[in-house]
């Protein structure tokens, strides 16, 4: 299950780089200007961004240390997944101690100096909270477990084995695909949507939901500005758990989230947490339908603030890949189901999927840093607050491991497992895991052309890409026209004109095969977005009427254009100004 990001907030930074493209002028004021729409979001694995004590783990003063490097990008937020104290079955997604930071990380001091260090240079702060599940090793579920009579009991979701095994339930990592995991401590089974080691916090125990609420509490009065609350759409739970109509893994989540008291949880921790801190917070997941996604985040339910929907990155699930034309239209539906009310997230990667480029454009040498350059455009001039993965602004690429024995990720190593004991097809398992494996996205960040890229002076936890002494840091900060500066480029493009934040959003040729074609408009500033997501040049002619300006971006030196034909090269995005 995708699980990503986050909450927010702008300071915008003011950064220096060559060829800036000139910002457009903008009107002085939009409807509804907020700070946490106006951000731009770096995701860090910290696992894989910069280990210092050549563990082969990347640590919090990795990131202390390259707190420049992140400034220099132009971004105003850093969403850090899991840095508590746990076992790490699930890579820090299972927590045993909620106020502490993993040893493998450092410590609180060291926590403290970071997030310092970001408020100093004007870089926002956001939590993950993982609160639908916690660590079997938390003392709440030690406690839980030792008896039916314990006061933690109430804590997590228990089954009498004398009633009977309860109705199926499925569960994302569990090797053999069930989420009821029987305990002859009590002669009960306990309940886990994700791993064994992942037991389910009993939401509808008002105790567990306080105590969830003083954990934030004290992040927010440590000055986190922000938080992203994990599988949150899971912690409501129908608990006489009713028998699951067949044909429901169709629609999982239409049977597993929104359960029946989320809402009242939710309006609940904005009145204890959300309401008493200048914080944010943003629930991953959107439900199944637009309205769900609006009762979570519309401005008057005083809820949350961002709708973060997957059916973007689910498009590209398969080894099939996916249409433009169904890219297209899931982006523009949504943009125009929130174009009036609510706000969205907008994003193609996080830690739960793999590398951008080699997703959604084309990873071969020819084509990946334009391609990268593009999808990173469209990113960054859609309406919504985007986000961006680390790496993906070096056009970080798949590693493509050939053996289980490669991979660390639970999913994969799980999931095969479950692939093998139940009979199936594990050639092609292994070939889809290939292309489609979170480890994919969470190889170490390459930093310069060394060993191990500069990211240790140990053993990686997982291996670097074997491109790394081409593809990283140093050798693309003194290139004009690479992935990194094109990055920055695109960033502050964003930042200095609001029309690509509060600006209208229309489809332009929306039938075209291979450009991908819109224009935002803002009072009376307009742009037109020109992206070809195809490996071949391709022709456009643009609307009678349209008058194009200056060229406010281009991944390519020149574009090529003949009264309203515009003639892309492979891979190529333009950002117009229009008169």
């Amino acid at each position: 299950m995708k699980r990503t990001l986050f909450a927010i907030s702008i300071i915008l930074i003011l950064m220096s780089c060559n060829n800036q493209p000139k910002p457009a002028e903008e009107p002085d004021t939009t409807t509804n200007r907020t700070w946490w729409k106006e951000a731009v979001i770096y995701q860090i694995y910290p696992r894989s961004f910069k280990d210092t004590n050549g563990d082969g783990v990347g640590d919090l003063k990795g990131i202390i240390e390259k707190l420049d490097y992140i400034q220099s990008l132009g971004v105003n937020m850093v969403w850090l997944n899991p840095i508590y104290g746990s076992p790490n079955d699930d890579n820090g997604y299972d927590i045993s101690d909620y106020r502490a930071i993993m040893e493998e990380f450092g410590t609180m001091e060291d926590f403290d100096a970071m997030l310092k260090g970001m408020h100093d240079r004007g870089i926002k702060f956001v939590m993950d909270v993982v609160v639908n599940h916690s660590s079997d090793e938390h003392e709440w579920f030690k406690q839980s477990r030792s008896s039916r009579d314990n006061p933690y009991r109430d804590y997590y979701h228990w089954w009498p084995a004398e009633r009977g095994k309860p109705n199926y339930r499925w569960s994302y990592f569990d090797e053999k695909g069930e989420a009821w995991m029987y305990d002859s401590t009590t002669n009960a089974y306990y309940l886990h949507y994700f791993s064994r080691k992942q037991p389910d916090l009993n939401w509808e125990n008002p105790k567990v939901r306080q105590e969830v609420y003083d954990i934030m509490k004290f992040w927010a009065e440590k000055g986190v500005d922000g938080f992203r609350l994990d599988a949150f759409q899971f912690v409501s739970k129908d608990t006489t758990f009713p028998k699951l109509p067949e044909g429901y893994e169709k629609e999982v989540i239409k049977y597993y989230g929104m359960g029946p008291n989320l809402h009242d949880y939710l309006k609940e921790m904005n009145r204890e947490v959300l309401s008493q801190y200048n914080v944010f917070a943003v629930s991953e997941g959107a439900g199944s339908t637009f309205e769900d996604a609006h009762n979570l985040v519309d401005a008057g339910r005083n809820e949350l603030q961002m709708a973060y929907h997957f059916e973007g990155v689910d498009l590209c699930n398969s080894l099939e890949g996916y249409e433009l034309a169904d890219f297209k239209e899931v982006h523009s539906r949504w943009d125009s189901a929130f174009a009036q009310e609510g706000w969205l997230s907008i994003f193609l990667a996080n830690h739960d999927v793999a590398r951008l480029v080699s997703r959604y454009g084309n990873d071969k040498p020819q084509f990946r840093a334009p391609s990268s350059k593009m999808l990173n455009t469209f990113i960054l001039s859609m309406r919504g607050t985007p986000y961006c993965y680390y790496g993906d602004e070096l056009g970080m690429t798949n590693i493509g491991f050939d053996s289980i024995e490669q991979y660390r990720d639970i999913a994969a190593i799980n999931g095969y497992k479950k692939t093998v004991n139940s009979g199936g097809d594990v050639e092609h398992f292994l070939k889809t895991l290939k292309f489609l494996s979170r480890d994919n996205g969470r190889t170490p960040m390459q930093w310069d052309g060394s060993e191990n890229a500069g990211f240790t002076t140990g053993t990686p936890w997982l291996p670097v890409n074997p491109n790394y002494t081409t593809i990283n840091v140093k050798a693309q900060e003194g290139d004009p026209n690479s992935c990194l500066s094109y990055f920055r480029k695109m960033v502050k493009l964003r930042k200095d004109n609001p029309v690509l934040v509060y600006g209208d959003y229309e489809l332009v040729r929306p039938e075209h095969e291979q450009v991908y074609a819109y224009t935002r408009t803002l009072g009376d500033v307009k742009m037109l977005v020109l992206l070809n997501f195809s490996d071949e040049a391709a022709g456009i002619e643009l609307p009678e009427g349209t008058a194009t300006d200056e060229v406010l971006i281009n991944n390519y030196d020149a574009v090529e254009t003949a009264g309203l034909a515009v003639n892309l090269k492979p891979y190529q995005a333009v950002v117009y100004a229009l008169k």
